[in-house]
């Protein structure tokens, strides 16, 4: 019954919508996902979809591979008729006997590639965890293996159920995106008009103007932009949210033990107040030895701690309430250069002081390779969350979840799934740091990026999306959005393509025969005028998130 009543709901705003997407003959995206180990299987999503379990001979049929000299048991599946650029989603419930846990990875080969990973879960004895992901081939496959490996040595049985595999062509994947698009970041809004008596008044002039979006999509800046006004008023004219690329970070504010210079840092975030810009805080502290102070890599034990207990103080302290986010602990899952000094405990402890002096920002996990890909070890799906659960079981007051985004070549199916299994959470989703390789060509960057941006933009649970594009002389850390001359790249026109779509622009129109005027808006604030005779009136309203229509009255 939920199935249906969705399916109709997508029909009719399709249709309500204007979508170029006359026709929808597929099924539903499925965005059910499992983090708990659970004593039974759950259902196959899709029904199972083109793989059957039974009977030998179908799209989708069960066969068995030994991975280990010791005949281990690994299960697969032969594959027949794949096709090329088809959106393949795919999950399993999976349970192991030869050890307490292990991280199991689903591969998929064909005749010519081998996909290393299309999905993760850690697994557990004497319970089923749930797989979920995806993969999109490169080129047609007759014949396809898709197969579950454990990503260590040791020999662990592996056992599947309710496994799906479930296809979706491009324009199916695209129609569920708008569908969440229209109905997430989209609200009806009914302006209604009469005179002073209560009267209704048709044939009213309207004019209705989006003035602030609610969803923040931003970049990063750095120094770069200070002084520079024809590079400020191009971010400001498109972007209102802000990430500062370096000059908050530890190195950048204390490069010698005891000199703090925030001098940059103001002057950047004097730009930001200036233009009404969200600002994140990005770090108070980064885990890879790499970037941390070359004095303070010298320190351990007492002067180590109080070291980091100055940074946290003199950082928040000074500016308190000014950052809505701060990462806390950067790329912790990677890197524990504090915990293998100051002991296990020393990230919890940096949330812990982190929110007593800045108790209304919201505290964020961020890490890389948790949603760009499930090949890294370190950072899978199931490893960030097992860290965050720990961090918040110790008490860490955690709020946030920080992915970082610096793609190769996206797997859109795999992004999805990857949030869908976040999203159980229940907690504030940002896509941080998002850019394409500078190995890809310009216009390959340009066609991923969209791709990763609709991903984002159409999941629920993504609260905002920052690119990580801050302009320097040399260039941006792997992905420009314009040259020097602010002259856009083909990143930058998707960036102001989609900017244009996801926004409500100007509406001009007239009260019906019951002096009302209809539309759907993106959230956010907007500014409504109308004009009867020599009559004008003006009104402003907000616009967020609801099941009900919004109503808007105004009196001329």
């Amino acid at each position: 019954m939920e199935d249906t009543f969705s399916f109709c709901l997508l029909m009719f705003f399709l249709l309500l919508m204007g979508s170029s997407v006359a026709s929808f003959d597929g099924p539903l995206y499925d965005s059910t996902a499992y983090t708990e180990c659970k004593m039974q299987p759950g259902a196959a999503l899709y029904g199972g979809g083109i793989i059957n379990d039974q009977a030998s001979g179908a799209e989708g049929s069960l066969g068995n591979s030994a991975t280990t000299s010791s005949g281990v048991y690994s299960p697969s599946f032969i594959l027949h008729n794949l096709s090329q650029g088809t959106i393949y989603c795919f999950s399993s419930w999976v349970k192991i006997e030869g050890a307490g846990s292990a991280l199991i990875r689903a591969s998929l080969k064909t005749e010519k590639e081998t996909y290393d990973c299309i999905g993760t879960v850690l697994a557990k004895h004497g319970c089923w965890s749930f797989l979920k992901g995806g993969f999109v081939l490169n080129s047609p496959s007759q014949l396809s293996m898709l197969f579950f490996q454990n990503t260590d040595d040791r020999d662990v049985n592996i056992e599947i159920a309710s496994s799906s595999l479930q296809p979706f062509s491009v324009q199916q994947w695209r129609t569920y995106q708008q569908y969440i698009i229209n109905t997430k970041r989209k609200r009806a809004v009914t302006v209604h008009v009469s005179n002073e008596q209560g009267k209704r008044l048709q044939g009213v002039t309207i004019n209705i103007e989006q003035v602030s979006k609610d969803f923040p999509f931003g970049s990063a800046i750095a120094k770069t932009i200070l002084g520079n006004l024809p590079y400020q008023n191009w971010f400001v004219k498109r972007f209102n949210a802000a990430v500062f690329e370096n000059e908050l970070k530890w190195y950048a504010t204390e490069p010698e033990q005891g000199k703090t210079n925030y001098t940059i840092a103001d002057q950047m975030l004097q730009f930001v107040r200036a233009n009404q810009i969200t600002a994140r805080g990005h770090n108070i502290f980064w885990e890879d030895p790499k970037y941390t102070p070359a004095w303070v890599r010298n320190l351990t034990g007492n002067e180590l701690h109080s070291a980091v207990n100055s940074r946290i103080e003199s950082l928040m302290s000074k500016y308190r309430e000014e950052f809505i986010h701060w990462d806390v602990s950067n790329e912790m899952l990677h890197f524990d250069f504090y915990e293998q000094k100051l002991g296990p405990n020393a990230t919890l402890h940096f949330f812990e002081t982190a929110h007593k002096f800045d108790p209304l920002a919201t505290l964020f996990m961020n890490d890389f390779n948790v949603v760009e890909t499930c090949s890294d070890v370190n950072s899978t799906v199931d490893a960030y969350i097992s860290r965050l659960r720990e961090l918040r079981y110790g008490g860490a007051l955690m709020d946030g979840i920080g992915l970082e985004g610096h793609f190769i070549v996206p797997n859109p199916p795999l992004i999805r799934a990857i949030l869908d299994k976040l999203a159980t959470l229940s907690l504030p989703i940002w896509l941080t740091e998002v850019d394409i390789s500078s190995t890809l060509g310009k216009e390959a960057q340009a066609i991923y990026l969209e791709q990763v941006l609709r991903e984002g933009f159409s999941h629920p649970s993504v609260n905002g999306i920052m690119l990580w594009t801050a302009l320097h002389p040399n260039g941006c850390y792997q992905m420009c959005l314009t040259d020097n001359n602010l002259q856009n790249l083909p990143a930058g026109d998707v960036v102001d393509k989609l900017l244009k779509e996801w926004q409500t622009g100007e509406i001009e129109g007239e009260t019906d025969d019951h002096g009302s005027y209809s539309f759907f808006g993106f959230l956010g604030e907007y500014k409504v005028s109308v004009k009867y005779g020599n009559k004008t009136s003006s009104s402003t309203f907000s616009l967020c998130q609801g099941e009900e229509t919004r109503h808007v009255s105004i009196q001329l």
